[in-house]
């Protein structure tokens, strides 16, 4: 099977404009999600997909691939739906492109879950809550599953509720594996009621019919949401 990555990255984020050319350690945060992408066993191919002409000259400028998409697409998913619409591939990785500590292992446990089972249209990572902080952090998006796995729903509120108890909840990573079928027939439906109240696109799929199947696992790298996040990644690095 032909698994290809994609980056989406656009330049006018609404928490932090400008961060895929946010420089860590002297390199574009950008720079750094591809190398990590690039590192995977199971990609064929790495393409950063952009609106944005700057983010395009900064990954030409590292030596990486990149391509230009409409400004009309509403979120990740889409952008990366119309980059991969006419390239042979069975699989499509779409890592986001505030991921620049995203383990090239977290990505192909993910595949592998696909390659397994093709009855798998959708899979996605997820990891174990440690802190209060971090389950009532509206920048970090819960995930609640059924008894197989497979995603019940998405929130940025503190699900699912725990009334004091000890906490069994789990942050959902940004990474998505799709069949290219399922990827091209979710960008073609309209944006779901959940997905523009929370402000997540994996909405979209569990409001249309389509399972998720949340791959747990032990890394939890930092996503950069926020200016306090990029300072937490610069220090770290």
């Amino acid at each position: 099977m032909k698994v290809v990555a994609f980056i989406p990255a656009r330049f006018a984020s609404t928490r932090l404009p400008g961060k895929p050319l946010a420089k860590i350690n002297g390199r574009p945060m950008i720079q750094w999600v591809y190398e990590r992408v690039s590192k995977s066993r199971l990609i064929e191919d790495v393409t950063v997909a952009t609106d944005d002409e700057r983010i395009l000259r900064a990954v030409s400028a590292f030596g990486g691939k990149a391509v230009l998409t409409s400004g009309a697409c509403g979120s990740g998913t889409e952008r990366v739906a119309e980059a991969s619409r006419n390239i042979s591939a069975d699989i499509v990785v779409n890592v986001q492109g505030d991921e620049p500590l995203v383990p090239p292992e977290l990505i192909d446990d993910c595949v592998r879950e696909m390659i397994s089972d093709r009855g798998i249209s959708i899979s996605t990572p997820a990891v174990r809550i440690k802190t209060a902080g971090e389950f009532k952090d509206p920048n970090i998006v819960k995930v609640v599953m059924d008894k197989n796995g497979f995603a019940m729903y998405f929130s940025r509120s503190p699900i699912p509720y725990s009334e004091g108890r000890a906490l069994s909840a789990y942050r959902h990573i940004g990474l998505y594996v799709y069949r290219k079928d399922v990827l091209l027939q979710l960008a073609k439906l309209p944006g779901s009621p959940l997905e523009k109240a929370e402000r997540l696109e994996q909405l979209r799929a569990l409001e249309n019919g389509f399972r998720i199947k949340t791959v747990i696992t032990p890394y939890n790298p930092v996503s950069v949401d926020t200016k306090e996040d990029l300072e937490k990644v610069r220090g770290m690095f």
